[in-house]
């Protein structure tokens, strides 16, 4: 009898079939986009597969012409504040339901929860108006306010929060610590995995936002890199390879995130994958 530990010679060559498949799948549109990025335009359709005449005065002009270096620079302005008070406003909410007894504790924790089925789509518009009546369009609190909270970073850290032994919350009120001193000096502690992966979600899926920065953004140097990215697109149609070349100067920071908390972010979500 096999056991399950030792897969069969055809089983490994499966799985490595299907790994190798994946990753050409995942990997070739990045490929073709790189190559693209770095030929002159009159050599992108010749051989778009091969890197020849590679030259980085595509991105150069990328950089130039399409204003990346502002783009940049406000989408992280609003990835970085969306990214700290998410996480803060998660580990606050996410402590109250784990930890904390108080009236009705279930029902909010249910409410909150659905609001993941709501698709953006449908509060937009009233997103929308709620930020044009503050005057806040064409400005950093428009674009970050209404994405400071989020109902994903609550669940998450509540689950993690839940494994947390209730003798270490007993062991510190018998020593006088209070709540807000029991997480910041053992919940939080013993949770960062967690939250650094709930730190790169935040970071990434506002870095990438697309619809909600066209909506409330018209003014040239209030666009963030995803907008600047169809500016850029618009002015270029002659020139595919200076877009792609602007969209790979705008996932550098991207892969930068990835690559420096990959650890983080395989650790934060096994973290609460089992109780106890």
């Amino acid at each position: 009898m096999q056991s399950f530990d030792q897969p069969s010679a055809a089983g490994r060559i499966g799985r490595y079939a299907l790994l190798c498949l994946v990753t050409f799948v995942v990997l070739f549109p990045i490929y073709t986009t790189v190559v693209a990025a770095l030929k002159p335009g009159s050599e992108v359709l010749k051989n778009p597969l091969l890197p020849t005449a590679v030259t980085f005065d595509v991105l150069i002009e990328a950089w130039n012409e399409g204003r990346l270096g502002r783009y940049l620079l406000n989408s992280f302005v609003v990835a970085f504040v969306v990214t700290i008070a998410q996480v803060i406003t998660s580990v606050l909410a996410a402590y109250a339901f784990a930890i904390l007894e108080f009236p009705g504790k279930r029902a909010v924790f249910v409410v909150f929860v659905a609001t993941l089925l709501v698709p953006l789509e449908a509060t937009l518009v009233v997103n929308l108006d709620t930020v044009d009546s503050l005057g806040w369009l064409n400005s950093y609190q428009g674009l970050a306010v209404p994405f400071l909270a989020t109902a994903f970073g609550i669940f998450l850290l509540r689950q993690v929060f839940l494994t947390l032994p209730r003798d270490l919350l007993d062991a510190a009120a018998i020593d006088g610590v209070g709540h807000l001193g029991f997480l910041r000096h053992v919940a939080v502690p013993l949770v960062r995995p967690t939250i650094g992966a709930l730190a790169l979600f935040s970071f990434l899926g506002t870095w990438n936002q697309y619809l909600w920065p066209n909506l409330v953004i018209n003014e040239a140097d209030m666009n963030t890199v995803q907008s600047g990215l169809r500016l850029l697109s618009r002015s270029s149609l002659s020139e595919p390879n200076l877009v792609m070349a602007g969209t790979v100067i705008a996932a550098v920071p991207i892969f930068i995130a990835l690559f420096v908390f990959q650890r983080q972010l395989v650790r934060g979500l096994t973290a609460g994958a089992v109780k106890g």
